[in-house]
């Protein structure tokens, strides 16, 4: 009896762990469903960085950093705004305010999320300080440059005869705790005319420049090329030359708001064929050359007035995302932001 008894507990222990051996062995399964993420097609007010006012442009989007969490299983994306806006003055000038907008994605359900708000950090505060003028201040741009390893913001401003101009700023890249000096503001002597001249973008490495100006009677975007030994400071410092209109983008009426992500540039124009005010258009870089423009269309276009888009993406994510400003209705002020995902070919 006590021998029968003892193999039964063996066998009961055999078993057990045999299982636990067939359970340890078997490949776990993937928890991954969606490994890429994909930016939602339905346009997304951003109503926490929106305001009863005009919030009228953003910085460019060069500024994002992109993670990934393998033990969440999360896409992630942190992008630092500076805001055209003017919520400031209650109405009156625009003046730069900042922000940040942050999006996931889920690799085990596919879901996306969004979310903005208006930041105070140390350094956008000592920034937007010494930009602010007593006009208006649009357009703002932000990037880094690997020819000297100074932060540039480029934006425009009114001078003494209410035209716009270019100006710059630098600083050297934030170390530590302690802020850098900002140095500025500094015409951009390179580009200025008599007449209107903002909206200042840069290829992905920083050898052409691309701007608009009503110089020509109505407004145009134009480009100007970075010989290869100059760095920025002493390209912005050279003495005017004419810049090149982009043919085959440019219209009879106004195109503004160029901004450029690797081989797109995107801009808005009030040309006709539309869905009425500006629209929103894209033209693809192929065989050295910038081509025709193609309206992105009622999903993203209103028979309202679509303004400054600024195009990002993600390397994880298979399509990219535009932002942008509106007066469509619905929103809280005249001139609202809005995300979106767009697929371009």
């Amino acid at each position: 009896m006590k021998i029968h008894s003892v193999r039964i507990l063996q066998a009961i222990f055999y078993s057990v762990l045999l299982s636990l051996c067939i359970t340890s062995c078997k490949k776990a399964e993937n928890p991954v469903k969606f490994p890429l993420g994909s930016f939602p097609d339905s346009t997304i007010a951003l109503e926490d960085l929106n305001s009863q006012y005009d919030d009228l442009e953003i910085t460019n989007i060069d500024l994002v950093i992109d993670d990934t969490d393998p033990e969440t299983h999360q896409l992630f994306g942190n992008i630092i705004l500076i805001i055209s806006s003017n919520r400031t003055s209650l109405g009156e000038q625009y003046d730069p305010i900042q922000g940040q907008l942050n999006f996931n994605w889920d690799q085990t359900s596919g879901d996306f999320r969004l979310e903005c708000n208006i930041t105070q950090d140390a350094f956008l505060t000592k920034l937007i300080n010494a930009v602010i003028t007593a006009g208006d201040d649009l357009g703002p741009y932000r990037r880094v440059s690997t020819l000297d390893g100074y932060e540039y913001l480029i934006l425009s401003s009114e001078n003494e005869n209410g035209d716009l101009d270019l100006y710059y700023f630098k600083n050297q890249p934030i170390l530590g705790s302690g802020l850098p000096e900002i140095a500025g503001p500094f015409p951009v002597q390179l580009l200025n005319s008599s007449a209107d001249d903002k909206y200042v973008c840069m290829d992905t490495d920083m050898d052409t420049l691309y701007f608009s100006s009503d110089r020509s009677g109505n407004f145009d975007i134009l480009m100007k090329r970075r010989p290869a030994a100059t760095n920025i400071t002493d390209w912005f410092n050279s003495p005017y030359e004419s810049s090149l209109p982009l043919d085959s983008i440019n219209s009879q009426y106004d195109d503004v708001c160029p901004m450029v992500c690797r081989d797109i540039l995107v801009f808005a124009s009030n040309r006709p064929g539309g869905m009425g005010g500006y629209d929103l258009y894209y033209s693809l870089f192929k065989n050295g050359k910038w081509n025709s423009p193609v309206n992105f269309g009622p999903r993203i276009n209103t028979q309202y007035d679509e303004y400054r888009p600024v195009l990002g993406s993600h390397i994880d994510f298979t399509n990219n995302f535009i932002v942008f400003s509106s007066n469509r209705p619905g929103g809280k002020g005249l001139f609202d932001l809005y995300f979106a995902g767009v697929s371009i070919k």
